[in-house]
């Protein structure tokens, strides 16, 4: 398999490395500093080099060649993906965060031209950001035909009544929607009996109950929340594709996002590692500096390999959803999202 980048990615890769040296990497500290001093505002400087970064084109760039004209493939965009996962605001930074790019690929693929004009254009402009909806806590979600928040249809409206938790983006100050997913037809075929429905952030009934961490982190002032639906009423023309169309959009939806996730997180694994050998280098224990202690060099040495595996499985998930399509690289996109949690121990 090919997993080479393009001449034009490979343009765009090496902007996106020299912003990072050039803006990032020195605003690491202030952008740090300005959440821990209040975690649920947007820090200013984070404002600035978005801003920046769209002035210099380098905006979206997650989006499919049918959309943009960068036309980055799957495998164009994974190391450049990589490289803003360093650094834990950068995706922001150029517009290409979770899950602001699920839903705006939601939206490109699946929304009318009114929901794109109301919902997408904000989105991809960077003026506002989105949540989805699809996690809950009273049933076993991860099968997500036992998901049970209703969506039901009374006149010109649907009537969305549930609990929600996990809804990435919900906490955050600038969210205007929510992309919500749940049972319309509770009657109908198996894969057939959800939808997706677009609900406006400041609807009444929509209530954010909590936030919640993920390994202690809380991730502010993006936020992972609990969120009540209680009895929101929203227009019938807020539906997504049609009534029982969501197994159809969490399929386009998750795809993709995957190979965003991994690559990420290839990204701050790599940074984690250049540390752990920076450190060897300038700690010294029993008499020498640590990269002489053996057990260290083993460590270091599985690092390494499991870096370069998980990346080379993700690429070549990258390389199927391209060439054959998301669904026929269904195991492979399953696979990469398992594999971190499968290492064997040492």
């Amino acid at each position: 398999m090919d997993f080479s980048m393009s001449e034009r990615a490979q343009q765009i890769h090496q902007q996106v490395i020299q912003f990072m040296e050039e803006f990032v990497y020195p605003a690491e500290e202030a952008l740090h500093q300005a959440t821990a001093d209040d975690r649920w505002s947007v820090p200013p400087v984070l404002e600035e080099l978005k801003q920046r970064a769209k002035s210099l084109g380098l905006w979206n760039l997650f989006l499919p060649s049918a959309f943009s004209d960068s036309g980055l493939s799957n495998v164009d965009y994974a190391p450049i993906c990589e490289t803003m996962g360093r650094v834990f605001a950068a995706p922001e930074i150029f517009n290409c965060s979770a899950p602001d790019t699920g839903n705006m690929e939601v939206l490109l693929h699946y929304g009318s031209e009114g929901q794109k004009e109301q919902w997408l254009t904000p989105l991809l402009n960077g003026d506002t950001r989105s949540a989805f909806a699809m996690t809950e806590p009273d049933v076993a979600s991860s099968d997500a035909t036992n998901i049970c928040t209703r969506i039901e249809r009374q006149g010109e409206h649907y009537i969305v009544d549930g609990r929600k938790w996990w809804s990435s983006g919900a906490a955050d100050p600038r969210c205007e929607l929510f992309i919500v997913m749940g049972l319309s037809d509770p009657g109908a075929s198996k894969y057939q009996q959800h939808s997706m429905i677009i609900v406006p952030r400041n609807t009444p009934g929509v209530e954010l109950v909590r936030n919640l961490t993920v390994f202690g982190f809380d991730d502010a002032p993006h936020g992972h929340s609990e969120v009540v639906f209680d009895r929101v009423k929203v227009p019938a023309e807020n539906i997504l594709l049609g009534e029982g169309s969501g197994f159809e959009i969490a399929q386009g939806r998750l795809g993709p996002g995957r190979i965003h996730h991994c690559m990420r997180a290839m990204g701050a694994a790599e940074r984690a590692l250049e540390l752990m050998c920076r450190r060897t280098k300038s700690r010294e224990a029993f008499g020498g500096p640590l990269y002489k202690n053996d057990v260290v060099l083993h460590n270091i040495a599985h690092s390494r390999m499991e870096i370069d595996q998980a990346r080379l499985l993700t690429l070549r998930a990258a390389h199927m959803m391209d060439t054959v399509g998301n669904k026929a690289a269904r195991r492979e996109i399953a696979m990469i999202r398992l594999l971190p949690c499968v290492q064997p121990a040492r």
